[in-house]
């Protein structure tokens, strides 16, 4: 391989909640320190433990280097890197530079637009399990969340429930849903039937859809993604969508995501809230990170990325379904996260949840509770680390926990 995803980066004390919030109280769901003898592996936080791609870092050194960084317009390259990026896989073709907006996070995108289609006390239909911060995003817009489950088929995949879907909106006079796509954090990476069949329930029902696309390239080399915009007529009037370089990228910490919105009167009241919040401003530094990314060496780099992240997807699927009695998981299609579900093995060893998660966490396998994404008895994995991180992380599970 052209690029480094193998060295194991010290990341203690340089501004990594995955390392540096472990034992502490930042967001509330922190994992404890390991025991002494076992140093941390990251497993919980949604970021990567890989360099980013050079092109990122060069970009950001270039400006960088210019010592005065003041009042700036947004450049007509960032769009065009934009529109370029999308539209490299035969999506998109239609994309042109006012359908984009700026926005600070797509947590950021998310509120936002529930702010400007809801009011409080609406109820916004989910899929679940679900990104655990929708609830920090529901909370704040004072809407309640409705989920319909996702169910597996006969050969583990995660589907939708297109009926319960349709009774959940009709029960609880739903205008507004948010879809995830792909789906975080199950990995999969909704066909275009399937969504075409979701829009069809949405439209019959008059729902707005709010479509978090933050993993949208991050899918593995066979699969084909597509944008929810882009699978009908109906969805570009009636879809908005916010994506972002930053999970690509691994460059979270500096702020820069973007809505995609074709219907004019959406994107208007949409942007028109962003802008009068005073907050929702660029950073210099996380335009030029952009455009370095969504670059023909950000394509090459992203390649190779995905390979190296489908290989531990691979190991780890195959290490729980070989080793681990009572551990049940679906082959995500995407991501890098994998949802464990130990219903089984809490019902043969008789230990609880908390238990299990307390026995990873003392030997330094740092994953995360997935009851805060609605998984009763389930972990959340994050396998974008060295493989041989990953290989360590499971030794110790099957040696000391499982």
């Amino acid at each position: 391989m052209k690029y480094d995803f193998e060295t194991i980066y010290d990341r203690t004390g340089m501004d990594a909640s995955a390392f540096d919030a472990i034992g502490k109280n930042q967001w509330g769901f922190e994992p404890d320190g390991p025991k002494e003898g076992f140093d941390v592996i990251p497993m919980w936080v949604a970021d990567m433990n890989f360099a980013t791609c050079p092109a990122v870092t060069d970009a950001i050194i270039r400006r960088a280097r210019h010592p005065i960084y003041g009042y700036f317009a947004t450049s007509d390259e960032y769009y065009d890197a934009i529109m370029r990026w999308h539209k490299r896989d035969g999506e998109y073709a239609d994309l042109r530079k006012e359908y984009i907006g700026y926005e600070n996070g797509v947590h950021g995108f998310v509120t936002t637009a529930l702010r400007v289609l809801t009011k409080p006390g609406d109820s916004v239909l989910l899929h679940s399990p679900f990104y655990v911060s929708y609830t920090a995003d529901a909370n704040v817009t004072g809407v309640k969340m409705v989920f319909s489950e996702l169910v597996k088929d006969e050969n583990g995949i995660w589907r939708m429930d297109y009926d319960d879907m349709d009774r959940k909106i009709k029960e609880n006079h739903i205008k507004v849903s948010i879809f995830c796509s792909p789906h975080n954090p199950t990995g999969r990476v909704w066909e275009k039937e399937e969504i075409e069949k979701a829009l069809a329930v949405y439209e019959a029902n008059s729902v707005t859809v709010i479509s978090d696309e933050i993993w949208d390239d991050l899918v593995f080399n066979e699969v084909h993604f597509t944008p929810t915009l882009c699978v009908n007529d109906w969805a570009k009037d009636h879809v908005v969508t916010g994506c972002a370089p930053s999970k690509t990228f691994n460059m979270a910490g500096l702020i820069g995501s973007y809505h995609i919105i074709y219907n004019e009167e959406l994107r208007r009241k949409i942007s028109k809230f962003g802008a009068e919040t005073h907050y929702n401003d660029m950073n210099v530094l996380s335009m030029h990170a952009l455009i370095g990314g969504y670059s023909k060496e950000g394509a090459k780099w992203l390649h190779e990325l995905m390979s190296v992240i489908e290989g531990n997807v691979r190991f780890a699927y195959r290490y729980i379904t070989e080793h681990f009695d009572g551990v049940s998981v679906s082959m995500p299609q995407g991501t890098y996260m994998m949802f464990l579900d130990c219903t089984e093995n809490v019902t043969k060893t008789g230990r609880t949840l908390d238990e299990i998660l307390k026995a990873g966490w003392d030997v330094g396998v740092a994953w995360q509770d997935g009851r805060a994404f609605n998984g009763p008895c389930h972990i959340r994995l994050n396998l974008a680390s060295p493989l041989s991180r990953i290989q360590e992380a499971f030794r110790r599970m099957d040696e000391y926990v499982f």
